[in-house]
């Protein structure tokens, strides 16, 4: 019997710790165990080597040492500097602005700010994902006291004008806060040239484990605490550090942002699956501008499908891939972020997101480019609204 085929392209979800950075971790598991916090040696070590990580961090995003603070997660880092940002600010105002698209963990957040009496605008993107400036610029008022727009898009990969953007918002004095957790490590990500207040990063986005994260505050930026506790953090965030992930997340950011100039050969794979799938199969789209985008995000729409079928049937052939975000993996209703771009709900519902690393080889693209085509094809042969089309009972035009 044939072994069965695995093709994981679901990176953009996870990835897997390779093997370079659980060999960093796995000293701090075991033989070096110590709480940072303690005076004894053994302790010392672990301080030593979150103050290590801590540094090489900020060399690596072009920040200061002490403008890193570690977080349990990405999502950690983004209520953090939301609502740590709203907190310090409300004595000037309450106005916050934000993208529609943003990740669930800032969206919810502002919907959390909103039950404390924050007023939130949410600016609309074009076709292509992009939010426009010049819409930005006019959604600041007086008592604006925060900006957030991410810096690329979990789902479409769309990399935002950020710098742009944070221009626009230091006119008028009000910080800038961007979830870059999906760029870090898969573009050249410089807080200093970015002109950032704050930017949140994740691990297990860039092969180092799930529950570890950072928050680049900027220097004089003004940001309550979410975790207190014991001091930790320089007494903002409380907690006993993670040493062996903070050590991994160090190592991963450091192996993903030398490879940077190699994820052009991901791009060169990604735009391969782009044209080979849209040539193979009638009715369907990509979702978002091709460029500027992460050059491992393909995010597609295809009509009378539904996407959740289209990823069972992937998985049986044995490659991972996604609806989208892996945050609404369990939610019947269409992405936030296809409905925003302008795709009806029938089309969003339609959606599969392809998302390569520098592992993905041309005998992987091939592959899903063999398997997706007749897989699409045997769910439009189950589906009556495509059964109707083809007798011309209704017609149809992708956008």
């Amino acid at each position: 019997m044939e072994e069965k085929k695995f093709i994981y392209a679901d990176n953009a979800a996870t990835t897997r710790v390779i093997p370079e950075v659980l060999e960093v971790m796995l000293p701090y598991l075991s033989e070096n165990y110590g709480n940072p916090s303690s005076l004894y040696s053994i302790a010392r070590k672990s301080a030593k080597a979150v103050e290590e990580a801590r540094a090489k961090i900020a060399e690596l995003l072009g920040a200061k040492p002490n403008e890193i603070y570690f977080t349990a997660s990405g999502s950690e880092a983004d209520n953090w500097a939301i609502k740590g940002a709203a907190h310090a600010g409300m004595t000037k105002g309450r106005h916050i602005v934000t993208s529609k698209i943003e990740h669930h963990a800032v969206l919810h957040t502002m919907k959390s700010l909103e039950k404390e009496g924050f007023e939130v605008t949410y600016l609309g993107v074009n076709g292509d994902g992009l939010v426009d400036p010049d819409e930005f610029r006019a959604s600041l008022r007086s008592d604006t006291i925060l900006a957030t727009v991410m810096l690329a898009n979990n789902e479409i990969g769309v990399i935002e004008p950020v710098k742009e953007l944070a221009a626009i918002a230091h006119e008028r004095k009000i910080p800038f806060f961007t979830d870059a957790v999906q760029a870090v490590g898969h573009i050249p990500v410089n807080v200093a040239e970015l002109g950032v207040d704050m930017l949140a990063l994740s691990g297990h986005k860039i092969n180092a484990p799930k529950g570890i994260g950072a928050l680049y505050i900027k220097n004089g930026t003004r940001v309550t605490n979410l975790v207190d506790g014991g001091g930790q953090e320089r007494s903002k965030r409380g907690g006993t550090e993670n040493v062996a992930y903070i050590v991994g997340l160090a190592k991963a950011l450091e192996l993903a942002i030398a490879r940077i100039p190699e994820l052009e050969r991901v791009r060169t794979l990604r735009n391969r699956l782009v044209e080979g799938i849209l040539k193979a199969v009638p009715y369907s789209r990509l979702n978002g501008a091709l460029e500027p985008r992460l050059p491992s995000n393909a995010n597609f729409a295809f009509e009378f499908i539904e996407g959740e079928g289209l990823v069972l049937l992937l998985d049986m052939a044995g490659i991972a891939a996604s609806t989208g975000s892996a945050c609404s993996s369990a939610s019947l209703e269409p992405s936030h972020v296809l409905l925003a771009i302008g795709l009806p709900a029938e089309k969003a519902h339609g959606s599969l997101r392809l998302s390569l690393s520098h592992e993905t080889t041309d005998a992987d693209v091939d592959y899903i480019l063999e398997k997706v085509p007749p897989i699409i094809a045997r769910l439009r042969e189950m589906s009556p609204l495509y059964e109707e089309f083809t007798r011309g009972e209704v017609t149809f035009k992708i956008k």
